[in-house]
């Protein structure tokens, strides 16, 4: 049996290229996104009532990684990328049909200039993801206390600090578009993006990613983070 699955939006993150996505999602809880319907479901009737639930579970398509195929056995990178598990027991994102899923914050919904759109929180989703389904969080039956989770048991930590140039600071203060953008990339900066890897080595090296758009180039030296400079993207 086949079946086709057609997008019923698309997300506008601040996420641009996957390197620095967090893991999961709401692990940096400043991460603003919006999900902008397509044309055919971009009625408020679509989402009469959302607005009582806080929480909302996403139902998204791999778009970068789904034309790769899949693997039955994949390197979580909670593991270190050194031991291999079942696709089906990993959130790996290469998968059969390369479909994810979110738990998001809904801080609300927007309609303006006939455009439909919900806005979040805590996303972890890379700008342009196609989103073919949505469903409320139902604490009563979602949020499963005694549940054990085998090798991602607990939220992902690391001892990784952050500090900021005075020309990151000033950057940071004099724009107003974000005012959160700060601690965003404090977080997410936080969760080390960098590959695992990368991670046992002992070794200073310059980073670069785009957030919203801006770029932000940082050094990792041990297990700080130094935010060296941050700069509008330029378009092309």
């Amino acid at each position: 049996m086949q079946f086709d699955i057609q997008p019923i939006g698309v997300i506008r993150s601040p996420y641009k290229q996957k390197f620095a996505i967090p893991r999961q999602p709401r692990l940096v809880p400043e991460a603003k996104a919006k999900l902008v319907f397509c044309d055919e479901f971009n009625r408020e009737e679509f989402v009469r009532g959302i607005e009582e639930f806080s929480h909302l579970w996403l139902l998204f398509r791999f778009h970068e990684t789904a034309d790769k195929g899949y693997s039955a056995l994949v390197r979580p990178p909670r593991l270190g990328g050194n031991e291999r598990k079942g696709v089906f027991a990993t959130r790996a994102t290469f998968r059969p049909n390369g479909i994810g899923m979110s738990a998001v914050k809904l801080e609300g919904v927007e309609y303006k200039n006939g455009q439909l759109a919900l806005l979040l929180s805590g996303i972890d989703l890379l700008d342009g993801t196609p989103i073919v389904d949505i469903k409320p969080y139902l604490p009563y039956s979602d949020a499963l206390t005694d549940a054990a989770a085998g090798f991602a048991d607990t939220r992902p930590e690391t001892a990784m600090t952050v500090s900021f140039t005075e020309q990151a600071e000033t950057f940071i203060r004099t724009q107003s578009d974000y005012p959160e953008l700060k601690a965003f990339i404090t977080n997410v900066l936080k969760q080390d993006p960098r590959p695992a890897y990368k991670k046992k080595k002992a070794e200073t090296q310059s980073y670069g990613m785009n957030l919203y758009d801006f770029n932000i180039r940082w050094m990792v030296d041990g297990e700080h983070n130094q935010v060296l400079e941050v700069t509008h993207i330029q378009p092309d």
